[in-house]
Parts: C-alpha cells; structure tokens; sequence
C-alpha cells in the first residue's frame, strides 16, 4: 500500500463507523469544472476507504453549472452529497428541505475546504494586453465567461468585476453599471457553465480572455501549454469559497449518511487537501499550503460579507429577478 494510501485509510479508519448496512454508492453533485478535481479525489478516497472498512464503494459524479444542480437536487436528483461553489446554491436546498439549516457548523472553515477566485486565461504573449478588470470593457477585447443566470462560477465573476468598479469610480452607481453594462456586451456568447467557456476560448477560440476560477486557470495552462496560454492574476478579487454539504433527504432515504460524511471528511484530511491544492486550489490546511506556496501569486480578495453585505443580501439585490444583475447584463 503506498503512502498516500495508508493514510488515508488511517484517516478514514478514524472517521467512518460500521459501513456493512449502508449502501456502498453515493453521488456527489458538483460545480462544472470540479470533474477533474473529484475524479482525483475518489481515486484516493475509494480504496482508503476499502482498505480502512473492507467495504468496497463507488462515488458517482454529477457535474453541471452549481445552480442547475440545486434546481436538479430540487427536481429529484438522488444526490447524497453536494461540492457546489457558492452558498446560495446550498441555501436553496435548505429552503426545499433537503440539507439541514445549520450545515455550515458541520464541516470546518464553514463547511468549505478549499478556495479560489476568478482570474483571467488569455493567449500566450497577452497580444491585448489585458492585465486587470479595466480592459475587459474596452471595445477591442472580447470576453468569455458563463451566464450568470445558470453558473455559480459566472456569478463570481461579476461579483469580482462590481467589487473592483466600486473601488474604482469611488461608488458612483452610473458609472459601475456603465462599466459592468460594457463588459457584458463583450461577450459574444453565454455557456451555461465554467467548462462550457473554457471550451469556446480554448477550442472553439472566442474572445481574448477567459474570465474563470484560478484553480481551471492554472489547469488549463498546464493541461493546454504555456506555449498557446496564459494565467494572468487581477489587482484584485473575490474570494470564492467551494462549500460542500450532506443532503440529509437523501442520505437518511438511502441510509448513506455513514459513506457521505466519510467523502466529505476526507476532503478535509492532508491527503485530501493536498489532491486538491495540485489541482490547482488554495487549501486551508497550513501545512498543505505551504508545500504548494510557490504555485499561487499574492493577491488582494475582498469577500462577498464584507463588500457587498452577505449572500443573502447579495441574493435579493443582484440576483433576484429585476435586480442589480438585470440592470447589466445584456444577453444578447
């Protein structure tokens, strides 16, 4: 048994109970770029888990943009756990019943075990000189980014491009929106998902810059060349925190809570967190990070509580139908 292995079975030894009468499958509803992430992570998780309970198991994968996964949750996906990227997708669940209301006290760091921000993908050599949130409004560059309206990532994103024009134009409320309204009709064309955008920059090769999480970022420079991209890292940006839950409807239904709870505690543990910092995502365990320090440049995040009130202020001024949003966004 390798290393990783043996501690990881350590860990899961420590932490699952009985698992002879729970059932040995359990799907993990996630964001749209998180399928390389988890692939890895139920690469280790799997035989840990095997290895530590003599129970063999399977973690299915469901991926699409973080609210059409909630909507499906909603809808009747049987999904046990959720690895969404933004809060309010987890609070819509609780208001349906699915996930308990105090699930932010079940996990550390307010249930979110890694974190991210949205950064900017542009062709190798940077020909447009695109450098930070002020360039993605002039008329010569086109941008790439998710609908906001499907895609927690895309959210994020102008979140990130709001929290820098209020620093920048000092709060005048015309000239943010004339900003946002700007970058917006740059966008020739709205996926409904962070790997859908990724595809029409990289494959499909629209717009100048891809505007997404560092974690596919960084991926996408490593996986595609830093002959052909670039990872260029704004003046500022938005914390973006991947929140992860027990969809207690579906675990007690099935009797899965045991396996669910086992999955979403490894994330946590240093095997765990080290899967996902080579992926390319800022960890919160100390020493994990620091092994990977090198990887990621300093930047400035400001956060969605202290910039712009919490989420659920952010969902009922921005995201609401007539909100903030709607006022920008020109989908054309």
């Amino acid at each position: 048994m390798n290393k990783l292995l043996a501690s990881a079975a350590f860990a899961l030894a420590l932490a699952a109970g009985p698992a002879l009468a729970q059932p040995t499958d359990i799907l993990n509803a996630s964001y749209d770029i998180g399928r390389e992430l988890f692939e890895a992570e139920n690469a280790t998780f799997v035989p840990a888990y095997e290895a530590a309970n003599g129970v063999a198991v399977t973690v299915n994968q469901s991926h699409a943009g973080s609210s059409a996964q909630a909507r499906a949750i909603l809808e009747g996906l049987q999904a046990d756990v959720v690895t969404f990227n933004q809060v309010t997708d987890i609070d819509r669940l609780v208001d349906g019943g699915f996930v308990a209301a105090d699930w932010q006290s079940q996990f550390a760091n307010n249930a979110s075990p890694f974190y991210s921000f949205p950064a900017f993908l542009v062709r190798a050599g940077n020909p447009k000189n695109i450098n930070d949130w002020a360039d993605l409004a002039r008329d010569d560059v086109g941008v790439i980014f998710p609908n906001p309206k499907t895609s927690g990532n895309a959210r994020y994103t102008y979140l990130a491009a709001r929290a820098w024009a209020e620093e920048e134009f000092g709060g005048d409320q015309a000239q943010v929106e004339d900003y946002l309204t700007k970058v917006f009709l740059n966008v020739p064309v709205f996926e409904t998902g962070g790997r859908g955008a990724t595809t029409a920059f990289a494959e499909r090769e629209l717009g100048d810059v891809l505007i997404t999480f560092e974690a596919e970022v960084l991926s996408a420079v490593d996986l595609l060349g830093a002959d052909k991209y670039q990872a260029v890292t704004p003046s500022v940006s938005l914390l973006a925190e991947f929140p992860v839950a027990l969809v207690d409807k579906v675990v007690d239904a099935r009797g899965s809570r045991d396996l669910a709870k086992a999955y979403l505690d490894f994330l946590y543990s240093a095997d765990g967190q080290r899967i996902a910092a080579e992926r390319n995502h800022r960890v919160i365990d100390e020493t994990v990070a620091a092994e990977f320090a090198d990887r990621f440049p300093e930047i400035r995040l400001v956060t969605v509580e202290d910039t712009f009130g919490g989420w659920d202020q952010v969902s009922e001024e921005h995201f609401a139908d007539g909100g903030l949003l709607d006022t920008v966004f020109v989908n054309q």
